[in-house]
């Protein structure tokens, strides 16, 4: 995609932010020109990253979730004030690189399952035709041999239609090893899951199943194979080197500002810690080593309570494009409301039909509820768009939890209704702070 394509795309969901869907459009588009350059000019090449500024609930992660179903790249989203420094408890900053590498992993084999599904629904139904058909003896003619190959495909073609699908079989269903990476140390990782799948070696589970329990319950079998899971590997390691994205949110909560009396030393070790990974550097996996030199970083912070400034001068420094994204004025509510694909309107509205009921809103009254949603933020804490769930599931309270009384109607949401449920709410400040 072009990045006005990209910003196209993001313009569907996300109202304003130009600046920041901008800026992630050419990164991503810069992602693939980088791949399409010779290999000696590559290597010279480093992602510029991203610092989005802005308080919550105005699009950030909102842009890095819709950008990560758009480009196809490995991709995570972490939030920074999970991680420890080295030598605290919890979380060090190397495990969201092998986070990254466990999903650049999945999405290949995801990839892979996509066009090896023949192959894979093709050993599924030929397993299942063996086990309805006796097997053959041994040391038959070759007629008898031709025979039961015809019964064999004649019996496939009848697992594949689904005209067996109730009968009986014996199933013996091979136990899987579990993944214990989850941000272990490799070499911790890969110790524990040897012994694992030493102890499960042999271990098998026979179970009864019908011939449609059959075929969900062989998927992994088929997959393990069809599917060549060591190059998979090896491309999904590839891959998270070359092109993945790592969304740093909450950036500004390991800040330390100079106006804190209660300043914390590991927030600060946090930040040295991840400046060498974003700088580059070489990181163990259990599938490998990695450099993370090419890996695109975006962080994003509200930065209330510090400033950019107050991130170490060495980590600032490696993000040199910075974007602001803007408040939400009540224009913007509405639209958010009116304008973007699947807008939480239109998430209402498919869920009550479910019961039967048809929600229909009116102008006046998607006007007030921008309206309300937009003073709440003012005589609160401004929580931007979230601002907005909390309107709706007020004035939609009634009607959801009685829905069956409205089952076959029609419910208009009017500006009167959405005045009488907010307005002496929004009104009063303390009532907004505890109950908006």
């Amino acid at each position: 995609m072009s990045p006005a394509e990209i910003v196209g795309f993001l313009d569907e969901y996300i109202i304003g932010q130009d600046d920041a869907k901008r800026a992630i459009a050419l990164a991503l588009r810069n992602r693939y020109r980088r791949m399409q350059l010779p290999k000696e000019v590559q290597e010279e090449i480093t992602p510029k990253n991203i610092l989005m500024i802005g308080s919550t609930g105005v699009g950030k992660t909102e842009i890095a979730r819709r950008m990560a179903r758009i480009m196809g790249l490995p991709f995570i989203k972490v939030e920074a004030s999970k991680y420890t420094e080295v030598g605290f408890v919890g979380r060090d900053v190397e495990s969201m690189i092998r986070d990254l590498v466990n999903a650049s992993i999945a999405l290949v084999q995801q990839e892979s399952q996509q066009k090896s599904q023949e192959a894979i629904q093709a050993y599924i139904i030929d397993k299942i035709a063996r086990l309805l058909l006796p097997a053959l003896p041994k040391g038959v003619s070759d007629e008898k041999k031709r025979d039961y190959e015809q019964s064999l495909e004649k019996m496939r073609q009848k697992v594949r239609n689904g005209e067996v699908d109730h009968l009986q079989i014996d199933v013996e269903i091979h136990k899987q090893a579990e993944s214990l990476d989850n941000g272990m140390p490799p070499d911790i990782a890969r110790v524990q899951e040897s012994i694992i799948k030493v102890l499960q070696r042999e271990e098998k589970v026979k179970k009864s199943l019908s011939v449609k329990e059959a075929k969900l319950a062989l998927v992994q079998e088929a997959r393990d194979s069809v599917l060549d899971m060591e190059a998979i590997q090896a491309d999904g390691l590839r891959r998270a080197e070359q092109s993945g994205v790592v969304f740093i949110d909450e950036i500004d909560k390991i800040a330390t500002s100079t106006k804190d009396s209660r300043l914390d030393p590991s927030k600060e070790g946090v930040q040295r810690d991840l400046l060498p990974i974003i700088e580059g550097s070489t990181i163990s996996t259990k599938y490998g080593t990695l450099r993370t030199d090419y890996i695109l970083f975006v962080a994003a912070g509200a930065f209330h309570l510090s400033k950019p400034s107050d991130l170490i001068p060495e980590l600032q420094g490696r993000f040199p494009i910075r974007v602001e994204l803007d408040s939400l004025s009540e224009e913007a509510m509405y639209a958010i409301l009116t304008k973007t694909r699947n807008s939480l309107i239109t998430q209402y509205q498919h869920l009550l039909s479910v019961d039967g009921v048809e929600l229909v809103f009116e102008e006046e009254a998607l006007r007030a509820l921008a309206h309300f949603a937009y003073m709440a933020n003012q005589k609160t804490e401004d929580i931007g768009a979230r601002r907005l769930h909390t309107i709706i599931e007020r004035v939609l309270e009634e009607i959801s939890f009685n829905a069956q009384k409205y089952a076959g109607g029609k419910v208009a949401i009017t500006k009167e209704l959405v005045e009488e449920k907010l307005g002496l709410v929004v009104s009063s400040a303390d009532m907004s702070r505890y109950i908006l």
